[in-house]
């Protein structure tokens, strides 16, 4: 029978790491299943153990932060379950209009409080930009101002907001530049949200799979949506995105990516908080835009979502008081694994987020 744990105690001391140790990253095992779960299991045993209570750490975010930079990420084989659902998503395209759903009635629909509560002012649930500030609000603000720079808004732009989550960017454009802005979304439930939101304001939203939607626009927007498109999809999004520019406008994505293509997102990730999610590589970004856009910009301030999490994880915790009493100690374990592990990963360059500006004709000068 193969010695688990001390494999899991010598992999772990690699990156620093000690069992039962006094430093504020190191893990405490409550159950000795822990090591067999984690090593047949990987990321979705090492995740489901820690929501099931079987350990516990300090700092996730030093936790997930050392093993990230030690490389143990990539030293433990793949379980055969996990080989089968890369080959699967290789064959099929899960992706596809059902399977579109599965994130928002998993993720979004059902979840828009607790995410709502844990935001800025603009709900965004996205990056923001830290840069001179270390307050949440001003850096979304800083973002959204980054953003309508980018795109060069004019009060006479028609700007189209693909996955518009709950309407943040079409307010503050609208208000600060006057332009008008068509958000699409799958998610009843955030564009109910968004249209009171944005009332009384030069703002449409329209739920709708971004294959179906048509029309002509000077601007694109595409924030923290592609993550949910799938890379056999990333050339239909640039298509319909194409479709519908003018011949002079411009196309802003903002992005979470990876540091190398991949066909499959995280089992863990996948399971409890964004079905059917992958994150896009440069290389299939680029593919995916060829022969269709010039890239006129590439910004990487990956970094910056570190930042961004820990301040959602602080504001989580505050407001978990006033909804304890509507869910369980798994779903508060849930929701704290999935914002300190994931600013670990961002803490140790694992993870990037990219804002990538695209034309059709290249801007002049």
């Amino acid at each position: 029978m193969p010695d688990y744990e001390t494999f899991v105690r010598q992999a772990l001391s690699l990156a620093g790491i000690e069992v039962n140790g006094n430093s504020h990253w190191d893990i405490h095992i409550h159950n000795p299943g822990f090591y067999k779960r984690i090593m047949t299991q990987r990321t979705l045993g090492l995740g489901e153990s820690y929501m099931d209570e079987w350990w516990d750490c300090e700092a996730i975010d030093q936790l997930f932060y050392k093993l990230v930079r030690a490389g143990l990420h990539e030293k433990v084989a793949l379980p055969l379950r996990m080989k089968a659902a890369i080959i699967f998503n290789r064959i099929f395209n899960v992706q596809n209009r059902s399977g579109s759903m599965k994130v928002v009635n998993k993720h979004y629909n059902p979840a828009s409080e607790t995410i709502l509560a844990f935001l800025d002012p603009y709900n965004q649930y996205t990056c923001g930009y830290f840069k001179g500030t270390t307050h949440l609000v001003k850096a979304q603000e800083q973002k959204l101002d980054l953003v309508c720079r980018k795109l060069m808004l004019q009060p006479e732009d028609r700007v189209l907001d693909i996955g518009c989550g709950w309407g943040g960017f079409a307010r503050f454009a609208a208000e600060r530049h006057g332009c008008t802005v068509t958000g699409i979304s799958n998610s009843s439930e955030q564009i109910e949200y968004a249209e009171k939101f944005c009332k009384g304001l030069p703002v449409t939203f329209v739920k709708s799979d971004y294959r179906s939607f048509k029309g002509k626009f000077t601007k694109v927007l595409v924030c923290g949506m592609i993550e949910h498109v799938g890379y056999k999809n990333y050339r239909k999004l640039m298509k319909m995105i194409f479709d519908c520019l003018e011949a002079d406008g411009l196309f802003l994505l903002q992005t979470i990516a990876g540091n190398t293509s991949v066909y499959s997102g995280d089992p863990w990730l996948k399971k409890y908080v964004f079905p059917n999610s992958m994150l896009p590589s440069m290389k299939q970004l680029a593919s995916a835009a060829e022969g269709l856009f010039i890239i006129e910009d590439v910004e990487n301030f990956g970094p910056y979502y570190d930042a961004t999490l820990m301040a959602w994880h602080k504001n989580f915790v505050a407001h978990w008081p006033h909804i304890k009493n509507q869910y369980d100690t798994r779903f508060y374990r849930m929701w704290t694994y999935y914002l300190l592990h994931m600013a670990g990963t961002f803490r140790a360059r694992l993870n990037q987020l990219w804002q990538v500006l695209f034309s059709v004709k290249g801007v002049p000068g």
